[in-house]
């Protein structure tokens, strides 16, 4: 965690931040916090899930995810909802600098950090974005020229009417596939390419009956040698009860393997032998740390 966060005047009078200004103080306060996050790097690109906002804010789920939805349409951040990942996309040059020359030791620094960061959307992004100001030598996540960015928060319903509109597009008016001219007169087309198979939904949630599978197990060993076969036992039970705890579009989840592994890397170290059990790290702490006072231009964490 780092010590401090670097906060400039612009994030007031900015353009952005005028914006942030106009869409509220669920906003403002959302975009504080991701500037000035115990979870944040210098990069800006870091994995915060919403439920993390939600308690160290005090805004609660609703508020949380309205204050970052409100964000990403002012421009400040983007945010994956299958990786948990957000990415501030000024974050960097603020907290490290415009640019950096080759023999500045931070250039590692911000290779390393790249480097270890969860798969997610927007590797590539930053690359191109920040790799010529950062000398950075090493690119993660390459993606098709003709794939679009991620898109920015919705709910289960607004995911729902859409592929209802997608599936209204794919039917005639009385409910048929819809004919194609030149065809075999059975409302079908020889020479059509093969229709693409059906949307599958966002997310599923843990089944009720979930076992930590061997070979995410064997993972969490080898991707964290502190721990035991004991101790990933006991995150898979923490992972259990958290996620079947969840309710809504929260509780859904797109690739459980990548969410399990993101709770392993964000797990507490095991205490020696003869010590407590410790929860997973994304249970959250009983009593939140107190915010410090702001100063002019660095705010402390």
């Amino acid at each position: 965690m780092r010590d401090y966060s670097k906060v400039g005047p612009k994030f007031w009078i900015g353009a952005t931040g005028k914006r942030l200004r106009a869409a509220g103080m669920e906003a403002q306060i959302v975009a504080m916090y991701l500037l000035t996050s115990p979870h944040a790097n210098m990069l800006g690109l870091y994995y915060c899930p919403t439920m993390f906002i939600a308690h160290e804010t005090g805004l609660g789920l609703e508020g949380a995810s309205k204050g970052l939805q409100s964000a990403i349409e002012a421009g400040f951040c983007e945010y994956d909802e299958a990786s948990e990942v957000v990415w501030v996309i000024e974050m960097a040059s603020y907290q490290i600098g415009e640019a950096l020359k080759p023999n500045d030791l931070r250039v590692k620094g911000v290779q390393n950090e790249y480097g270890s960061l969860p798969e997610n959307p927007y590797l590539a992004r930053f690359y191109e974005k920040y790799s010529a100001a950062f000398c950075m030598s090493a690119c993660r996540g390459k993606t098709s020229p003709y794939e679009a960015p991620s898109k920015p928060l919705r709910s289960q319903e607004q995911e729902q009417e859409k592929e209802q509109e997608q599936e209204q597009k794919s039917l005639g008016g009385d409910g048929q596939p819809d004919g194609t001219d030149g065809g075999d007169g059975n409302g079908t087309n020889p020479d059509a390419a093969p229709a693409a198979p059906p949307k599958t939904k966002r997310g599923t949630r843990l089944p009720e009956d979930w076992r930590l599978p061997k070979g995410w197990g064997d993972w969490a060993l080898e991707n964290r040698p502190d721990m035991t076969d004991a101790d990933v036992r006991h995150q898979a039970a923490c992972f259990a009860d958290y996620w079947h705890g969840k309710a809504g579009a929260d509780a859904r989840k797109a690739d459980w393997e990548a969410t399990w592994r993101n709770w392993i890397r964000r797990a507490d170290s095991p205490l020696p032998k003869g010590g407590p059990a410790r929860p997973g790290r994304m249970n959250p702490p009983a009593h939140p740390q107190q915010p410090k006072e702001p100063r002019d231009v660095v705010t402390s964490i």
